[in-house]
């Protein structure tokens, strides 16, 4: 009975906190009148790439986030914005993506502390209420970073099957321009061959063939792709390629040499991986090998010794 109670209680809770914010929401968000006055005579309007990726939510919801979102960004930021690189680099480039992102870190930032408040109230007995709010403020900041946290991941990921992928690449526009196909060709014909070995390489070359058949200039779509990777590598091979174009030097020698200078880079960083790896087994090394290890080779001998002495110093 008093776990239904408790239930109740906390159901109640939730209710009552819901229509209070709803009601500050309804009190601080602008209405219709105001939002066409605001279009009308103010200079930093919503971003029309918030009403784009606002599109598939509903009425109340868009009401809620369309201003959340759009104090961060707007017509003129948005496109040169870090989070929306930050999406480009992780392979997001769906409209929607801001929409589920910034929805999971609302969610996320409410819905994790309530989910702690029922558990510690309905399992838990005796607790501190004081360890109760903490947890909740902590789940709160939880629930918030997570988010981003799960973005950093998949662009590190990304960066990383990029950066192993780039020098095979690179091989294959050399063969493909030193056997007479353009730059723009033999990148199209290097992207549906890529994508055996790297799907993300060939979406990118793919996005880069793309810009480059609507019209965009050689330069604008190579320094497109060097902002979409983010990878200090790709930046230089982006240079290269540009200034190679711009005075005419060789192209195949320019990507040969950079092909080489992408395999060493990756060199490098596997023995400096692999010299960081005497350090970082360490600590497992001490507390869990080491431990087990002495335990089977002085166990049998301890053993022996109290059988031995325990008996004598017992008679004695």
């Amino acid at each position: 009975m008093s776990m239904t109670y408790t239930l109740i209680f906390s159901l109640v809770i939730f209710a009552v906190t819901v229509m209070i914010a709803v009601a500050l929401l309804d009190m601080l968000l602008p209405t219709r009148l105001e939002k066409r006055i605001i279009n009308l005579f103010s200079t930093t309007p919503v971003s029309p790439s918030v009403l784009e990726i606002t599109k598939p939510l509903s009425n109340p919801v868009k009401q809620w986030l369309e201003p959340l979102i759009g104090a961060t960004m707007n017509a003129e930021q948005w496109l040169t914005s870090p989070l929306r690189i930050r999406f480009s680099n992780a392979g997001l480039n769906r409209s929607d993506a801001v929409t589920y992102f910034f929805t999971a870190k609302l969610l996320l930032t409410f819905v994790l502390p309530m989910a702690v408040f029922l558990i510690a109230v309905s399992f838990i007995e005796d607790i501190p209420w004081g360890l109760i709010l903490t947890a909740m403020a902590l789940a709160s900041i939880v629930g918030y970073m997570l988010p981003n946290g799960i973005l950093d991941r998949m662009v590190s990921l990304r960066q990383h099957e990029l950066f192993l992928a780039f020098p095979d690449a690179l091989d294959l526009l050399r063969v493909c321009v030193e056997a007479g196909l353009g730059l723009d060709a033999a990148i199209q014909r290097v992207g549906k061959e890529i994508q055996l070995e790297s799907h993300a390489l060939a979406q990118e070359f793919l996005l880069l063939g793309l810009e480059l058949r609507a019209g965009a200039s050689r330069t604008n779509a190579l320094k497109n792709l060097a902002l979409r990777i983010g990878l200090e590598e790709i930046d230089g091979l982006v240079s290269m390629l540009i200034q190679s174009d711009r005075f005419g030097t060789s192209m195949a020698e320019s990507l040969r040499v950079h092909s080489e200078t992408l395999r060493n880079n990756r060199r490098l960083k596997a023995e400096e991986l692999a010299a960081k790896l005497p350090v970082k087994i360490l600590l497992p090394l001490i507390f869990c090998v080491f431990p087990s290890l002495l335990t089977v080779l002085m166990g049998p001998a301890v053993i022996n010794i109290m059988q031995i002495l325990i008996p004598r110093i017992t008679t004695t």
